[in-house]
């Protein structure tokens, strides 16, 4: 008799729970890509010979003590030396949204120290842009950052620390 009893309950409320767990399953899945594009359809599509990078950066309660570091960079076959090149990170707005983006300009050739390399091997290497700025970290937004299809975006997280007293 207590079998039936708990074979009943279990039929009673298995299909109830399938059909909740399936669609909040399926509704958690579905909403990020959506969402996602949704925020996406705002902001410019890259020009030809351009590539778009998108960050999504996940909300943060201190989120204004927090920056994020946009790097600048393209792989090149180096040798011994230290490498950089220029570049600037240009900030423009959407028209008509008020929503801002930012634009790779400026990439020049790779400059680097003069040391002579005792054994003359290349390698393959991410070398970095001269600059490196740091933006305003913003989750309700993703970072779109406009590069030429050669460049690299990475990017760090930077915190600030407690506040201090000056002597």
């Amino acid at each position: 008799m207590a079998t039936s009893f708990w074979a009943g309950k279990a039929a009673k409320y298995s299909i109830p729970v399938l059909v909740f767990l399936s669609l909040a399953a399926s509704g958690a899945s579905a909403t990020e890509p959506r969402q996602a594009r949704d925020e996406l359809k705002a902001f410019p599509e890259a020009p030809a010979g351009q590539q778009r990078h998108v960050i999504f950066l996940p909300k943060r309660s201190d989120e204004d003590a927090r920056r994020v570091g946009v790097i600048v960079g393209r792989t090149e076959l180096v040798d011994c030396n230290r490498h950089t090149f220029g570049s600037q990170l240009e900030k423009r707005t959407v028209d008509g949204w008020g929503y801002d983006y930012y634009v790779v300009t400026g990439v020049g050739a790779v400059a680097s120290t003069r040391m002579a390399c005792p054994d003359n091997t290349k390698k393959k290497t991410f070398v970095r842009s001269s600059d490196d700025p740091l933006l305003r970290y913003n989750s309700r937004l993703p970072l779109v950052v406009f590069a030429p299809v050669d460049v690299e975006i990475r990017y760090r997280i930077w915190r600030a620390g407690r506040e201090r007293m000056t002597d």
